[in-house]
Formats: C-alpha cells, sequence, structure tokens
C-alpha cells in the first residue's frame, strides 16, 4: 500500500461518494474506484457498502481506516522534523486557500517562493473558505475569506471593498428592478449581501434570482446584461470604467470582504512554512 491509497481512503470516508472524491482530488471516477477496489483485495475485506446517499464504513473498513490515519499522520510528523532539522529550507508546504486568492494572487507569489526555495515541494488545494476552514488541521496554512477564525493564529492580508454591478444605471431616485445573479459562496458573504440589499430595498429590488457556481459566471453573466451581481473589487478593477456600479456601504462605512492567512503557531517551527508566511506577510494585496 502506497501512502496516496491511504490518503484517498481518508478523503472517500470524509466526501461520502466516489464521484465527489474524484472531484476533490482531481483524478477520474474509474481510477477511483479501482484503487479502492484494489485497497479492499488487498485488505481482502470489503471497505465500504454503497448506499444511494453515501459510502458506509464496514466494521473491518472502520479497522482499516484508523490504520490509514495513523500511516498519514506518522508519513506528515516524520516529513515534517525532517524539514525543521534540514539546513536547508525544504520539504511539502501544503496549502488550502479560497479560489479568488488563489487565481488572483497565488501564482506570482508561488513563482517567487519557489525561486527562492527550490527544494519545497507545494501541494496547493483550492476550494469554497467556508470547506477550508472544517479542514484546517490537514494543511500548514489556509487563506481564507470572511469573519476571522480567533481559534488560530489569524493575520489580516486583505480587506476587499464589494460593489454592484450592472449594465444599467443606478439612479438613487428611481426604485430599480432587475434579477439578482449570485455566486456559490459561504453563508457570511450571502449574509453581508442580504443584509445590504435590506438596507437598501428603497432603490434596489430584485425580481429573480440566478445563481450560479462560480464567480467569474457571475461577472460575464452580468456583463451579457442578465442582471445585477455584487463582486469583490479583487476581481472587478476592469469593470469600473466599463460598468455603472455601486460601492456596498452601511452607515456611510464600506462593506469589505476580509482575507485571513490561518495557522497554527507550531507550523511557524517548520522552515518552509515559516519562509512561506514571511513572504505572504511582506506581498500587498491590494
Amino acid at each position: 500500500m502506497k501512502i496516496d491509497d491511504y490518503e484517498l481512503l481518508i478523503q472517500l470516508e470524509k466526501i461520502g461518494t466516489v464521484r465527489g472524491t474524484a472531484k476533490a482530488v482531481l483524478i477520474s471516477q474509474p481510477a477511483v474506484s479501482q484503487r479502492l477496489k484494489y485497497m479492499e483485495d488487498y485488505f481482502a475485506e470489503q471497505i465500504f457498502v454503497r448506499t444511494s446517499k453515501r459510502l458506509q464504513l464496514t466494521p473491518s473498513g472502520e479497522m482499516i481506516l484508523q490504520h490509514a490515519k495513523k500511516v498519514v499522520q506518522h508519513e506528515h510528523s516524520i516529513k515534517n522534523a525532517l524539514a525543521a532539522s534540514s539546513e536547508e529550507v525544504r520539504g511539502t508546504l501544503s496549502i488550502a486557500s479560497s479560489s479568488i486568492i488563489s487565481q488572483r494572487y497565488l501564482p506570482t507569489i508561488l513563482e517567487k517562493f519557489t525561486k527562492m526555495f527550490p527544494l519545497v515541494s507545494i501541494d496547493l488545494v483550492t476550494g469554497l473558505s467556508e470547506d477550508l476552514k472544517q479542514n484546517q488541521s490537514d494543511y500548514h496554512v489556509t487563506i481564507v475569506r470572511g469573519p476571522k477564525n480567533n481559534e488560530v493564529t489569524s493575520k489580516l492580508l486583505l480587506r476587499d471593498p464589494l460593489y454592484i454591478f450592472d449594465t444599467e444605471t443606478f439612479d438613487r431616485q428611481t426604485l430599480k428592478e432587475r434579477p439578482f445573479i449570485s455566486f456559490k459562496s459561504d453563508a457570511s458573504l450571502e449574509e453581508t449581501v442580504s443584509h445590504w440589499m435590506y438596507h437598501h430595498q428603497d432603490i434596489l429590488r430584485p425580481i429573480q434570482n440566478i445563481s450560479v457556481d462560480q464567480i467569474e459566471t457571475s461577472k460575464k453573466l452580468m456583463q451579457q446584461g442578465l442582471g445585477m451581481a455584487v463582486l469583490p473589487k479583487s476581481v472587478s478593477d476592469d469593470l469600473m470604467e466599463t460598468y455603472p456600479h455601486l460601492a456596498l456601504t452601511i452607515d456611510n462605512k464600506p462593506v469589505t470582504r476580509e482575507t485571513w492567512l490561518c495557522y497554527q503557531p507550531d507550523m511557524r517551527k517548520l522552515p518552509q512554512v515559516n519562509s512561506f508566511i514571511e513572504l505572504l506577510l511582506e506581498e500587498s494585496f491590494q
């Protein structure tokens, strides 16, 4: 058994479906099924019972999963110990980052980091901040958006102002009734936008809700004239001069979306993690 197999087994139990796991680990669904069959053949035991809703561990599967977690944890501990004892900055750096930050800012930062520390391997996972926060102990650092997490060390990287865009003008003297295009995000952003809409229902009234999965899709639909969309400044600089927009404010204060760098304090004992944290804190995210 390889360490990758044990890690896949842990993901299968956590996510609960072959399809969802395949999407999360970026390999095909048949490949996941084939590797699960290999593991069951290896232990000569059925690990999961497949139900209509999710995979359920068998009693043997529970024992195998506990073994897998111990193996993976031991492997990570050894790698961290080796990295900490080395005079060179090396080892693996595991990062979980919100999709917006990973698309707009991380490519440039990681290019700089890998040139400075070529012996460090990068393990990057992206997704919704809400999902990443639930599994933050699986990574050296997480870069997430929303409210501050006081359970770990959290450093503010960016205050991202929010704007509402449309192809039609905003007139504060006239009630604007238009479809509203929303993208999949965490509850904190949805609450923020709903709160702002409530305080501005005298000038804006969504007449239809169009829900999409990606922020870029929301942006494109707005540009096609299908409705209004609330977008952070970090992804809408190119829209400012072309499309009518309003800054989201409440009591004359801008409504912003915060981005946080989060980690357990002990993680800074690892040279590759500490070096990455120092680089991030030196960067300008404006």
